[in-house]
């Protein structure tokens, strides 16, 4: 038993301490729906749900502005559990300001297994980072995934499940405890995001009923291979 215990505690220690740099990566990428029926969201961006948005880049905006910007489908006003007012965000030229919209949404810095958004209307000259500070530079860039990483043939329609996609990604290396920024940018007309639902950490005593439960399956498959070949003698 203590052999098996330690054997997967072991395995463990390695799988969270195996990536040698903080990074993010795309865990699942899924076709959105209307109405939206993804992970709750811990940001709607209705009033009330928003995280802060830091300096004048980008805006929290409802509905549909002729090309300039989308409501992201699935995410209208009253639609589903999570339509609220439907407000969304939106960062790129045509938004106030035209500048990168930079959302604080980790401020006291927990700890982060995963992050899902909706990506409204992928377009190729959409841009999100993910920061550990506001400069978003160096060590400090955790991950970067253009449009075409979301989607290879994406062209901004906004209707297409596809290029409205509930994405997920993971966060490893140690950016689970120094991720806080979303910078969203694009060079063309305007990039929109809704729906973010934070997955935390678990905590240790998690890990802990984990291990044991890994620990007694292994128990089990021993004993259930020690009878078989006593039966076999």
């Amino acid at each position: 038993m203590r052999k098996a215990f330690f054997g997967m505690a072991a395995v463990a220690a390695l799988s969270l301490g195996s990536a040698a740099n903080a990074a993010v990566s795309i865990y699942s990428n899924v076709l959105g729906t209307d109405p939206y029926a993804a992970p709750a969201p811990n940001y709607t961006f209705d009033v009330g749900s928003r995280p802060a948005s830091v300096g004048t880049g980008g805006a929290f905006i409802t509905g549909t502005n002729g090309i300039i910007t989308a409501q992201p489908f699935g995410t209208a006003a009253g639609t589903g559990a999570y339509g609220g007012d439907g407000y969304y965000f939106a960062a790129g030229p045509d938004t106030p300001d035209g500048t990168a919209g930079i959302l604080d949404v980790n401020p006291l810095l927990g700890t982060i297994n995963n992050i899902s958004l909706v990506w409204g209307s992928v377009d190729a000259y959409n841009t999100l980072q993910f920061c550990a500070t506001i400069a978003c530079t160096g060590a400090d860039l955790l991950g970067s995934f253009g449009g075409t990483a979301i989607f290879a043939g994406a062209d901004g329609d906004r209707t297409d499940p596809n290029t409205n996609p509930v994405v997920t990604f993971l966060l490893t290396g140690g950016a689970e405890s120094t991720f806080r920024y979303l910078k969203l940018s694009s060079t063309q007309n305007a990039f929109e995001i809704d729906n973010i639902a934070i997955n935390p950490v678990p905590e240790p005593a998690t890990w802990a009923l984990m291990l044991v439960g890994f620990a007694g399956i292994g128990m089990t498959l021993r004993r259930r291979r020690q009878t078989a070949l006593a039966q076999i003698a």
